[in-house]
């Protein structure tokens, strides 16, 4: 039967297929309504008939699915990246995500995939991405970054409709070698060599905190007195202190010459603390005796130093603070973490190993999961995911599992010396 070629009328909102007199087939499909509140109808060509159904269908398809091009000029990836980031991401999440999500796209995802169009962006695009990364000198983990702030990123396109996929979501990123010295935890030795050298300076039971109850460092700087109740001889944990950003004060030109953060007329334009993001990280943490006791000398060495430096103290109600008052940077404990490190005689190691350390220690002591999981502040749906990334197998433990299968299955160790001689007499 020959094709029709005559136009028929069609109900509202259903396509229109029609032969052309270019001979190509055509079809007009309704996709809903522009901003001004007009029609959007989309006009698709095929060389036959049944290529151009097939189209129309695929089309519909998407449309009633909301995952259809809205209509207007196609945004490039590029242009996509830095609206999503600065219009869409800044507003709701943290500051140290956002600045993940800048660096990625700023660094890595506009210079290499910025002149795709949103639309026809193929997952093969973001894979050659990715190896030209790790070719130029990129880790793997820095690869997993910009592919995760693709993902989001290009997830929001799909949801207003300015893409049909989300090629992130298809794309394989490069895979992450797991490196088992990454993080070793501190041994009890170690840890004694620490805790004598905190001792003898200013602010020991900072470090404790870390080591024996496994504070995040932005937990234990966002800390303040009226978090803490020695009394009951426990501490709740609301606010994470983030890192300072800075301005300059001086001028947009920065005739200082200097950067931001050296300027003399700096301007600091991030806010010093925020709300843990999780139910979990808003926890109660039970207090040993000898914390009590450092941090009830440690608020007497404070009131001290307040009374000393008089009118130069800026008040603040953080538990550590610099020797003037004040909040502590990140950066300067950061610093003081090594230095720790070193005049201990203690192998070096970051910050975050001591509560990989605090976590390994409670295992080692037979605390309840659970209550690991409320020390440490993990979420109940990912406890057993960190646990398995945090808690570390120690030789003792070994040792002890060997014990154990050793009385299970040969017995007693005078039942194997029984044994032992029965086999001679044999």
């Amino acid at each position: 039967m020959a094709e029709e070629k005559k136009r028929t009328r069609r109900a509202n909102g259903e396509s229109a297929i029609y032969l052309g007199k270019d001979g190509r087939w055509h079809a007009r499909v309704p996709m809903g309504y522009k901003d001004d509140g007009t029609p959007y109808r989309r006009h698709l060509t095929r060389p036959t008939r049944k290529e151009l159904v097939d189209e129309v269908r695929r089309l519909e398809k998407q449309r009633d699915e909301g995952s259809a091009r809205q209509p207007g000029k196609p945004w490039t990836v590029a242009k996509w990246l830095e609206h999503w980031v600065q219009n869409i991401a800044k507003p709701v999440v943290s500051e140290n995500t956002y600045d993940g999500y800048e660096v990625a796209v700023r660094v890595h995802l506009v210079p290499g995939i910025g002149r795709h169009r949103i639309d026809r962006l193929e997952p093969e695009h973001l894979e050659s991405l990715y190896r030209r990364m790790q070719s130029a000198g990129s880790k793997a983990g820095t690869a997993h970054q910009a592919h995760r702030t693709a993902r989001t990123a290009l997830g929001e396109a799909v949801r207003r409709g300015h893409a049909a996929k989300n090629a992130a979501a298809l794309a394989k990123p490069p895979r992450m070698e797991e490196d088992e010295n990454e993080v070793e935890p501190y041994s009890v030795d170690e840890v004694q060599s620490l805790l004598l050298e905190v001792n003898k300076r200013r602010n020991s039971a900072r470090w404790m905190l870390a080591l024996a109850l496994g504070l995040r460092q932005g937990e234990t700087l966002g800390l303040r007195w009226s978090d803490v109740d020695l009394d009951n001889e426990y501490l709740k944990l609301r606010r994470n202190r983030l890192r300072p950003k800075y301005e300059h004060g001086c001028g947009e030109a920065a005739p200082c010459g200097r950067k931001a953060g050296y300027c003399p007329a700096r301007v600091q334009v991030r806010r010093e603390t925020k709300n843990t993001k999780s139910r979990a990280g808003r926890r109660a943490v039970p207090l040993p005796g000898p914390l009590v006791v450092m941090l009830r000398s440690h608020r007497e060495a404070q009131a001290r130093e307040r009374a000393a430096a008089a009118n130069l103290w800026t008040e603040s109600e953080y538990v550590f603070t610099k020797p003037l008052g004040g909040p502590l940077s990140p950066n300067t404990d950061y610093h003081d973490w090594k230095r720790l490190l070193e005049d201990a005689g203690v192998r070096d190691g970051r910050l975050h190993d001591a509560r990989h350390t605090a976590g390994t220690v409670l295992m080692l002591l037979g605390v309840p999961d659970r209550v690991i999981d409320q020390i440490m502040g993990w979420e109940p749906g990912g406890a057993a995911r960190m646990r398995a990334r945090y808690l570390h197998v120690t030789d003792p433990m070994l040792k002890e599992a060997a014990r154990k299968i050793e009385r299970a299955i040969w017995g007693a160790p005078e039942n194997l010396a029984v044994d032992k001689d029965q086999d001679n007499e044999a």
